[in-house]
C-alpha cells in the first residue's frame, strides 16, 4: 500500500499545481479566490502527507487516510470529467489530461491495495 498512496499522493499534488495555473479557484467558486484555494490546499496536502507517514508506519488509521487519499483521487477525475463534458476549457493540455487521468489509476490501484490488505488481516483473525 505504500507504492499506490505515494503515487496517488504524487499526482493529487502535482494535479493542484497545474490547477494554480489554470486558476482553478474560478472554475470552483472559491470564496477568497486565490486565498480560499491555498487554504484548502495547506488543508489537503497536510492530511495527505500526515497519511502517507500513518501508512508507512501502518497504524491503525492507515486504512482511513489510505480511503481518504482515494477518494479524493477518484473525485478529481471525476470532477474534471465533469468540467469538460461541460464544456470548460481548463486542464485540456496532454499533461494536464495525463495527471488526472492517472490520479484515478494510482487511486483504484490503492482502492485495490486496500481490499488485499483487508483481506489479508481478516484471514489473520480468523
Amino acid at each position: 500500500m505504500p507504492r499506490s498512496y505515494f503515487w496517488t499522493m504524487l499526482f493529487l499534488i502535482l494535479h493542484q499545481i497545474d490547477a494554480a495555473y489554470w486558476k482553478e479557484w474560478e472554475m470552483f467558486h472559491v470564496p477568497g479566490g486565490v486565498q480560499g484555494f491555498l487554504v484548502f490546499n495547506l488543508a489537503a496536502i497536510a492530511v495527505v502527507l500526515a497519511g502517507y507517514r500513518h501508512v508507512l508506519l501502518a497504524t491503525p488509521q492507515a486504512p482511513r487516510y489510505a480511503a481518504v487519499c482515494a477518494a479524493l483521487g477518484v473525485g478529481t477525475c471525476l470532477i474534471h470529467a465533469g468540467f469538460a463534458l461541460a464544456g470548460l476549457e481548463q486542464f485540456h493540455l496532454p499533461l494536464s489530461v495525463a495527471i488526472i487521468v492517472l490520479c484515478l489509476g494510482c487511486a483504484v490501484w490503492l482502492l485495490c491495495d486496500m481490499r488485499r490488505i483487508g483481506g489479508q488481516l481478516a484471514r489473520q483473525d480468523a
